[in-house]
């Protein structure tokens, strides 16, 4: 949810009118791709009731700049409406992306890329880390990172991921593969095969998987598989448990990125120096 002290100042607050030409959008809207069949359908709704709900601005020198209602005024000035009414707040930058982003992921009309990109750029413009982006946007650290490791995949893939051919689950799935080759290989054969989440993460596992070791993984036994596989849940990342006599083993847990690996810290609760 919108922290409380956001929500009311953007929702508190006198509405009043002003020409939709000295409104400017959003520079930080995360949503970059807009249902045009929705759009044309809200501007035929605006034309003939007007705008019922008012969006949210703040005053940017001599105009005015958007924070909340993207669609609404860009269905408005497909209208030809002169006027709209807007709730004018006095709110700090951070909060106007803050806003935006959390807008839409309420209403669920962002892709994930487009999530991962509005992360980032609050991460690169502001100077938060992860745990204080997490907070921000009401969501789970690990949660945003494995969204932020999606962009690090190739634009290929990227693009399939915004435009819904592929889904989040199948992405991630991609992110286990070493190459670029390897991960728009195994994209294409998704889409040509309609391959599940499931099936994906099978194929992609065997294929990592040393091929010197599959005597190994095919003698372990229950306990050890069980705990690997327990292991992997927890961590939402691949592990390999390997059994050696006397009680010794090995414990092997990947991670893809720095900010991938601070996640895995954080939930094993190891103190890192600052």
């Amino acid at each position: 949810m919108i922290p409380q002290t956001i929500k009311k100042a953007a929702t508190e607050g006198q509405v009043t009118h002003i020409p939709v030409e000295e409104i400017s959008a959003n520079p930080y809207q995360p949503r970059k791709r807009f249902d045009e069949e929705k759009l044309k359908a809200l501007s035929e709704s605006i034309r003939n009731d007007g705008v019922l709900q008012p969006v949210v601005v703040r005053k940017n020198g001599m105009r005015y700049e958007l924070i909340m209602g993207e669609r609404r005024l860009q269905a408005a000035r497909l209208a030809g409406v002169q006027q709209m009414p807007v709730v004018v707040k006095p709110v700090e930058e951070v909060d106007a992306l803050r806003l935006a982003l959390v807008e839409n992921l309420q209403r669920e009309d962002l892709n994930p890329i487009e999530v991962a990109g509005a992360y980032r750029s609050l991460i690169a413009s502001f100077g938060l880390s992860q745990n204080e982006l997490a907070r921000m946007v009401a969501r789970d650290r690990s949660s945003v990172a494995n969204t932020l490791r999606l962009l690090s995949l190739p634009e290929e893939i990227r693009s399939m991921l915004a435009e819904g051919k592929l889904s989040e689950g199948h992405a991630r799935a991609l992110l286990s593969l070493p190459t670029k080759t390897e991960q728009l290989a195994m994209a294409e054969r998704i889409q040509k095969k309609n391959l599940t989440v499931r099936q994906v993460e099978t194929e992609t596992g065997e294929r990592r998987r040393p091929k010197h070791s599959a005597k190994i993984e095919t003698e372990k036994s229950p306990h050890i598989s069980f705990l690997e596989n327990a292991i992997a849940r927890h961590l939402s990342t691949r592990v390999r448990l390997e059994e050696k006599r006397g009680g010794k083993g090995k414990l092997t847990i990947e991670f893809y990125s720095h900010e991938d690996f601070e996640r895995l810290v954080e939930l094993m609760h190891i103190p890192l120096p600052r």
